[in-house]
């Protein structure tokens, strides 16, 4: 049985519960496509910024479904050097992976967010929100992004996910799930409509003028608009 409407109405109750955690400085960066319509009500509540985090996954080149890396923006990469040294991958053949992985990444960024740049994450909180969490791989490699990039602290946010979710993501200082069902199956399987998200729904959620400068809801009660410090042991 479905938990939540759609992604809006999933969002919005992530909203609600992170922000009764008083989050210092929380930049909103949503995984594309899905998490994006989540992060965008996310961060109309917290009254934050929104964007994207990319990341392309580096497979390697005799089994593309396995992961000897991933990469993200700002020249960010994360390597399983286990893996790569298991498959015999050297510098040059890792760098051809890159190069190529990477400028599928770069063009999607800019798709995106239609030219754009990032917003700086120096410093600052990064919530990472995606529609669910399955395996975790994606959200594991955009926390190390994030904090590679300048985050001071890295929470990932999500609707649903499997029991001990947790446990998926030794990479985040803190994992916000509203739902862990017993029996977890899909994310899917939480959502009455999860129709794909598109890029083009993507962009243009992005394009609209950042939740820290629209109107506050009226039933907000101004809640979050102070920030106090959070550290790593909440």
């Amino acid at each position: 049985m479905y938990v939540f409407r759609d992604r809006v109405e999933a969002g919005a109750r992530l909203g609600e519960r992170l922000a009764r955690l008083s989050l210092e400085d929380p930049v909103v960066l949503g995984l594309p496509r899905g998490g994006v319509p989540v992060a965008a009500q996310v961060a109309r509540r917290l009254s934050a910024p929104l964007d994207v985090i990319v990341v392309r996954k580096l497979g390697v080149p005799s089994q593309p479904e396995l992961a000897m890396g991933a990469i993200g923006e700002g020249g960010t990469r994360v390597l399983d050097e286990r893996i790569v040294r298991a498959a015999g991958v050297g510098p040059s053949l890792l760098a051809q992976v890159e190069d190529r992985e990477r400028a599928v990444l770069e063009g999607r960024v800019t798709r995106l967010r239609s030219g754009r740049p990032g917003i700086d994450l120096t410093g600052r909180t990064a919530v990472i929100v995606d529609d669910g969490i399955a395996t975790g791989a994606t959200a594991r490699v955009a926390c190390l992004v994030a904090r590679a990039l300048g985050a001071r602290w890295v929470v990932v946010a999500v609707p649903v996910g499997p029991p001990h979710v947790e446990e998926r993501l030794p990479e985040a200082d803190l994992v916000v799930c509203l739902e862990r069902p017993w029996r977890f199956r899909a994310v899917g399987a939480a959502y009455d409509d999860f129709e794909p998200t598109s890029d083009d729904e993507v962009t243009r959620i992005l394009a609209e003028p950042t939740s820290e400068h629209l109107p506050p809801d009226p039933d907000d009660g101004g809640a979050l608009r102070s920030h106090t410090s959070q550290g790593p042991d909440h």
